[in-house]
């Protein structure tokens, strides 16, 4: 389902000078050069070099969306968001039909997360083998109540993640994660998320993506793999060249860069260490 139908800027607002308004692809929606970006697929990219606006423009999106975050602060109070909240506060959505379902997660918001989690495991079976000093002669009542919270919460992450995120590979704890968070009817955004993911991993991650879709979600994803971008019926836009363009899979420099080298690897690195 498509949820979130466009996004555009209002330009009866001035546009800043400083980030991220000076990005060239951003400013196509500042300038009114694109009078709106549309999101007509149920899985949509963001593509382009880094640095080109692409993970910027996401960002402004989770911010004007209010989503929330896996593995980081809020998005109201990221001071690394800062100038991007400015920029999200110009923004129009139209909605076809607005959810609150969904999240935004980057790439290094989910190896923090996995960190995080393990960490607070360890802290709480610290605490209960504490408890369990403490309490020593006293009624398994007082120690029940006493470590009803740590062993309640314990169990909530069990039911969530098994052994734990940190028990698991990259690929593993991330689909885990991911599936655990996800929910029907709900717009996720999502940066770079092969980055833990191997090339047999990111084609599972397509047909996750499929499930997904086909219980109502809607995605928007910044990456650089020609994997990912290879979902069927997706729409790609592109950020190079200082434009904003809907282009093909088979137009993206990901796919001609890749296609090239796999037909030919020896002459692109005759090319490159000669």
């Amino acid at each position: 389902m498509i949820h979130l139908r466009s996004v555009s800027y209002s330009s009866s607002l001035p546009a800043g000078d400083g980030f991220p308004f000076t990005v060239p692809s951003l400013r196509a929606l500042v300038s009114s050069a694109l009078p709106e970006l549309a999101f007509d697929a149920a899985v949509t990219f963001f593509v382009g070099e880094n640095g080109s606006g692409k993970s910027t423009l996401l960002e402004a999106l989770a911010c004007a969306v209010g989503s929330i975050t896996v593995g980081s602060e809020s998005v109201s109070t990221d001071k690394s968001l800062t100038a991007v909240r400015d920029y999200a506060r110009h923004m129009k959505l139209v909605w076809n039909k607005k959810t609150k379902k969904g999240f935004f997660m980057r790439s290094e918001d989910f190896f923090g997360y996995v960190k995080q989690q393990g960490r607070i495991k360890e802290e709480m079976l610290a605490d209960l083998r504490e408890i369990e000093d403490e309490y020593k002669g006293r009624s398994a009542l007082a120690k029940g109540l006493a470590s009803m919270p740590y062993a309640r919460e314990l169990a909530d992450m069990g039911r969530r993640y098994g052994d734990g995120l940190d028990a698991y590979s990259h690929g593993e704890s991330f689909f885990t994660l991911f599936r655990s968070r996800f929910v029907p009817n709900g717009l996720y955004l999502l940066d770079e998320p092969e980055a833990p993911l191997s090339p047999s991993r990111q084609l599972t991650l397509i047909a996750l993506l499929k499930q997904m879709v086909d219980q109502g979600g809607q995605f928007i994803i910044a990456t650089h793999s020609p994997i990912l971008m290879a979902y069927p019926g997706a729409a790609i836009w592109s950020f190079d060249g200082g434009t904003l363009r809907r282009i093909s899979y088979e137009e993206t420099e990901h796919y001609t860069i890749t296609r090239g080298f796999l037909n030919n690897p020896q002459s692109y690195l005759k090319h490159l260490l000669e």
